[in-house]
């Protein structure tokens, strides 16, 4: 019997654990779920003979390494930057490590150490990033195999709330971190390279500057740049590519409205407000506007924004209760990222049975044979509920999958990496389709951003 021991247990275990215990019998697997609250832990397992859950804090050295040597593969659903000590303790165990988070600097450092012991370190193996990099180099290494050269590709992915949950008028509801949400696009300009032409996005503009697409049945859909559309050109072979753009998914008409937001300055995270604990939602809108002893605070902010009182922002402000004189925030030294998310989070938090929708799509552009082709590789999966939502199948399946076939020696190569060697794509891509995780393809015109070979 194999064990696999999963490190936290938060709104993006749920479908993981479930398949992993599904999934048990069949490749003798016994999974531990350690958590320091325990509670999902339990209700997801649901006194399934090959689950059990414990108490855990990470930040308990001895204890964490007891149940690590324990173990077989570790999967560490942390945040980001606790990943670090748990993969330290896996080399000095000599355990597999999976984690659906961006490799980190510190982690790099381990690939030596790992490819020495026969360790496989998988990691950005979720949804964005994990499904985008394995659908898009099944597709960049079959362009390429069959002659293509590869001029275009641009990647947009976005989560979303389903057609039949969407309740309200920004036409969207938290379906992860909100804390992320709120500080999206922050620290640094976005890049993107388009005909051969470098272009910076800085964040002020950010939600100003947006590309459209239409997604099947779904209709159309915005995105706003991502910080660093380049980041992969080197990963996925396309160093010479004259145009890589990556960016993230909303319906049309969000990005304008948080652009509000954003030129007020709730989402600045680098100071806390006096007093926020006992702030109104009308107090804090205030404090980014002009005194004036007689006009409200309606008044001032479409005066210094320019909101027509028709204007559909208009409606999605007053939506939030943004104005409320009594309904309090409630956090005491608070930024005003963490007082703008606690706001949000009272209108746009999942109901018990809303769903949810994650939303992807690739542009391939290439040429073969002298003629220039388009492809248009799209991703939607609609959530069960609350608890199994279209991002914790998308970020979990992933993440248990390769947990599974590593533990089989499907996946054998060593060190710390990222899923898009062939070794790797190809058996989970497969897999992910039996669980209705399938990407639509067509062939459409090629459109390019320069036909005529204009400077952009």
């Amino acid at each position: 019997m194999k064990n696999i021991l999963i490190i936290g247990a938060g709104k993006s275990s749920s479908s993981l654990i479930t398949y992993l215990l599904d999934n048990s019998f069949q490749e003798d697997l016994q999974i531990t779920i350690a958590d320091i609250l325990i509670e999902n832990a339990l209700k997801l397992i649901n006194h399934h003979s090959r689950g059990q859950a414990i108490v855990l804090d990470i930040f308990d050295k001895k204890k964490r390494q007891e149940e690590i040597e324990k173990t077989d593969l570790v999967i560490s659903m942390l945040p980001p930057n606790l990943h670090f000590e748990i993969a330290k303790d896996c080399i000095l165990l000599k355990k597999h490590l999976v984690t659906a988070s961006y490799i980190s600097e510190e982690m790099k450092t381990l690939n030596e150490d790992a490819i020495k012991n026969g360790l496989v370190f998988m990691n950005e193996i979720g949804l964005d990033p994990g499904i985008d990099h394995m659908s898009a180099m099944k597709l960049i290494d079959r362009i390429k195999n069959n002659g293509g050269k590869i001029l275009l590709f641009e990647s947009f992915c976005g989560g979303l709330v389903a057609p039949e949950s969407d309740t309200n008028l920004w036409n969207y509801k938290f379906t992860w971190n909100p804390r992320n949400v709120v500080l999206a696009g922050q620290g640094g300009a976005a890049m993107f390279i388009q005909e051969g032409t470098y272009k910076y996005i800085p964040y002020h503009k950010l939600f100003r500057r947006t590309e459209f697409l239409t997604i099947n049945e779904y209709g159309k859909f915005e995105a706003y740049a991502n910080r660093n559309s380049l980041k992969y050109r080197s990963a996925y072979g396309l160093e010479n590519i004259p145009t890589m753009y990556r960016g993230t998914i909303r319906k049309i008409g969000f990005s304008r409205a948080w652009n509000i937001f954003v030129q007020l300055g709730m989402t600045d995270d680098s100071y806390t407000i006096e007093n926020s604990e006992h702030m109104s939602y009308r107090d804090f809108v205030n404090l980014f506007l002009a005194y004036s002893p007689s006009d409200s605070v309606e008044l001032k902010l479409r005066s210094y924004l320019k909101i027509d009182q028709d204007d559909l922002i208009w409606e999605k402000l007053v939506e939030l209760d943004l104005f409320h004189p009594t309904k309090k925030i409630g956090l005491k030294n608070a930024t005003p990222a963490q007082m703008l998310q606690k706001i949000l989070e009272n209108s746009w938090t999942l109901q018990e049975n809303d769903k949810d929708m994650i939303v992807m799509q690739h542009l391939f552009g290439y040429e073969l044979n002298g003629k220039k082709h388009q492809i248009e590789s799209s991703l939607v999966v609609v959530g069960e509920n609350q608890t199994y939502t279209a991002m914790a199948k998308t970020v979990g399946l992933p993440v248990a999958i390769a947990a599974i076939k590593i533990l089989k020696k499907e996946i054998k190569t060593p060190g710390v990496q990222i899923p898009i060697s062939k070794e790797v794509y190809e058996p989970i891509l497969k897999e992910l389709e039996k669980c209705g995780i399938e990407f639509i393809e067509k062939e459409v015109p090629y459109l390019g951003y320069n036909p005529n070979n204009v400077i952009g």
